[in-house]
């Protein structure tokens, strides 16, 4: 048996979680392949850390190269086209031929497809618009902080509610919050809307024990800087001081162009091995779109995109070794939700359940908070470990 070439476009959660998988089941003849525009991996979870001043951008950024060390081949550069059919990507110059394709590629956040938002305030899903949020929230003495999530669906649904609580932690331990507002003003009818309805009463129950409007259902149609002001689909305005933003997301121009995508906009998946319609072609994490009898998508989380790679990485393995057993994804996931003052929800179930999701959240405890601190820790070490359900 001759050499094989497995290719992995992204090192996001899912493409350094097949990687290393990859290399554990595949012989040592077989080659892994990671592409990535990026040099470091950043830890998203992490994000709302970065708002409060807990974390550092340093603290949370490591080299791809050293994570990859071991596990597979590093390739730096820009995915300039994919061939799905030939299993053919080009990167810069170079072609990449593929016995098997996994694409990784994640969501592209898209700030511009809100007139005026990118100017308006800090993208909350970038690195460097964490910590431009922190360094504003520094300067404010007195006035009004606005999170806002521009569309009802994006990746990470806990993190601007994570954001928002840390935010009023922060004011709190600064002796600000009695002159400054909170609030959150997002696209989505309620907190956390896959999972349920209870899921989202205790956020909201949450939110307002601190004292944080929290206004669903508003459409935002532009911002303007300058005014300091966010108009809405309805023709409503709402003044900030601060702003926080979770932008719309979109999937990569180049899966796009690659004919890869669907009516949703993402790459349609069968919703247990993640394959595409194309022959060992797969797609993993925020860049797939999995529907659910609630009528949504199966939310874009790190935790999901981490099992996905599991699967695909085990039943390539199998196909080509014949050692071990098909795998399926079953829709189980989990995260942890931020509370402040060192505690965390824990949200756990299954997402695949019929007739609707079945989703416990756990009450905030300072285990739990401590949890997430430990599984950045071993992330950020390279231990890419699931968290438990």
């Amino acid at each position: 048996m001759g050499t094989r070439q497995v290719v992995i476009l992204g090192a996001g959660v899912g493409g350094l979680v097949a990687a290393r998988r990859l290399r554990k089941l595949l012989p040592d003849r077989d080659r892994v392949v990671v592409v990535d525009r990026a040099t470091d991996s950043v830890f998203a979870p992490s994000f709302p850390w970065l708002v409060s001043g807990a974390r550092t951008a340093n603290d949370v950024a490591r080299p791809l190269a050293k994570l990859l060390r071991g596990s597979a081949e590093f390739v730096h550069g820009e995915v300039a086209a994919v061939d799905p059919v030939a299993r053919r990507v080009v990167v810069g110059d170079r072609a990449l031929d593929a016995d098997a394709l996994i694409i990784a590629l994640g969501a592209e956040l898209a700030a511009d497809a809100v007139p005026g938002l990118a100017q308006a305030g800090h993208n909350l899903y970038q690195l460097a618009g964490a910590g431009s949020m922190h360094e504003s929230l520094g300067r404010l003495e007195r006035g009004r902080v606005v999170v806002l999530t521009a569309t009802p669906a994006y990746k990470c649904p806990a993190a601007p509610y994570e954001i928002v609580m840390l935010i009023d932690e922060l004011l709190r331990r600064r002796g600000r919050r009695r002159h400054v507002t909170v609030d959150l003003i997002a696209a989505e009818p309620a907190p956390l809307p896959v999972a349920g309805e209870a899921v989202g009463a205790a956020v909201r129950s949450l939110l307002a024990s601190k004292g944080i409007g929290y206004f669903p259902s508003r459409q935002i149609a532009d911002a303007d800087a300058a005014a300091g002001t966010l108009r809405f689909s309805d023709g409503s305005e709402e003044h900030y001081d601060v702003l926080g933003f979770v932008p719309p997301h979109r999937a990569p121009t180049t899966v796009a162009d690659a004919g890869l995508t669907g009516a949703s906009g993402w790459i349609a998946v069968d919703r247990g091995t993640l394959a595409t319609r194309y022959g060992e072609v797969y797609a993993i994490g925020d860049v797939t779109s999995i529907p659910l009898t609630v009528g949504r998508p199966l939310p874009k989380a790190g935790v999901f995109a981490h099992r996905h790679a599991e699967v695909v990485a085990a039943n390539i393995a199998h196909a080509w070794t014949g050692r071990g057993a098909p795998a399926v994804f079953d829709g189980h996931g989990a995260c942890f939700i931020e509370v402040g003052d060192g505690r965390a929800g824990y949200g756990a179930g299954n997402f695949y359940a019929e007739p609707a999701p079945r989703i416990a959240l756990r009450q905030p405890t300072r285990l739990a908070h401590w949890g997430k601190a430990l599984y950045e820790r071993l992330w950020l070490r390279g231990v890419f470990l699931g968290l438990p359900g």
